[in-house]
């Protein structure tokens, strides 16, 4: 087994549940929910339009490459994401006011090469910023930055890799330690113990990392056919794409679906309770919860595998799950 898995393998099995006191439990599942509040009502238009599945799976690549824990590369891709929201915002403002004020417009296409040709240089200083927020682990230094740069073909100097650096910190105002995904997902699982959840915590964690990580590369996919469901209708209005756009955002909703995922995928006999937990902590409606689930289990389970010949039909997993949320079973 080659050394970057074998210390991944190793952080998750040092994770432990049901050593945080009840009353730290409770302030910070309230501080979770209210970041989340916020973070949904602040959902601008083009958040999530930077979640690719091809920028997502460069930073997980290069995060396992440099041997970061999971909790690194979220971080990255969300330091990342917000960045570029960012730079995209300021271009239309500056265009906006040129439009106004009759003034001489900029050349849009060099400036968009520009963009596009730092755009390595700012993923990978994302990558290093959210190291430093980890910093009991480990942080990826200059010199290991350069040195893949190098390797790709990029030439910079330290004090590039400086400047980049803070060219992040100063767009966004050095508010880099923003929320994730794991982070509800591990503080609701620490919860669920608590509450005498019938899967064991560490069992569903493992399942989670593994699951967040399909939905962050399938952002997209699976948050179409969220919205295709919600709206019962197979071609959504650009509308109502812009109206989900707070569902995307909304982590608490995401965390409690990858936890019922994962419940049906460990323990389908055990999935209600699992369900009814998240319900009584959240306040999600059960509805919501199988919604969310369902989408990521259809995607999940429901794509064929090396060693499964067939995929599990859809409508199968539909059907138990709605079996499992009766309140008559």
């Amino acid at each position: 087994m080659d050394r970057p898995v074998r210390q991944r393998l190793a952080s998750l099995s040092d994770f432990q549940f049901g050593v945080v006191a009840t009353e730290t439990l409770e302030d910070t599942l309230l501080h979770l929910a209210q970041q989340n509040e916020q973070a949904v009502q602040e959902a601008a238009g083009r958040m999530g339009s930077f979640r690719e599945t091809r920028i997502v799976e460069f930073v997980f690549l290069l995060s396992e490459q440099w041997c970061l824990e999971k909790s690194v590369s979220y971080q990255a891709v969300e330091i990342l994401e917000r960045f570029m929201v960012k730079q995209a915002e300021n271009i239309c403002r500056q265009a906006t006011i040129q439009l106004r004020d009759k003034t001489e417009p900029q050349n849009w296409r060099a400036l968009k090469e520009q963009l596009s040709n730092k755009f390595i240089l700012r993923l990978v200083s994302c990558v290093q910023l959210a190291s430093k927020l980890s910093f009991h682990y480990k942080i990826v230094s200059n010199v290991t930055v350069l040195n893949f740069l190098q390797a790709l073909g990029y030439l910079h100097t330290k004090e590039e890799l400086v400047e980049s650096e803070l060219d992040v910190l100063k767009s966004l105002n050095f508010q880099i330690n923003l929320p994730t995904p794991l982070a509800y997902v591990e503080m609701l699982l620490e919860v669920l113990g608590y509450n005498g959840c019938l899967v064991p915590a560490t069992r569903l964690h493992a399942t989670c990392l593994t699951l967040l990580d399909l939905v962050y590369l399938l952002h997209e996919p699976v948050y179409e056919s969220l919205l295709r469901a919600s709206i019962e209708n197979s071609t959504p209005s650009q509308l109502q794409g812009e109206k989900f756009v707070s569902v995307k955002e909304d982590f608490m909703l995401l965390a409690v679906g990858i936890i019922a995922a994962s419940a049906f995928i460990q323990n389908h006999e055990c999935w209600s309770q699992v369900v009814g937990h998240l319900q009584s902590i959240t306040g999600i409606a059960l509805e919501s919860i199988a919604e969310v689930s369902y989408a990521i289990l259809t995607h999940g389970v429901g794509a064929s595998t090396p060693g499964r010949k067939q995929p599990v039909p859809p409508h199968l997993v539909a059907r138990a799950l709605r079996a499992a949320a009766s309140p008559n079973t």
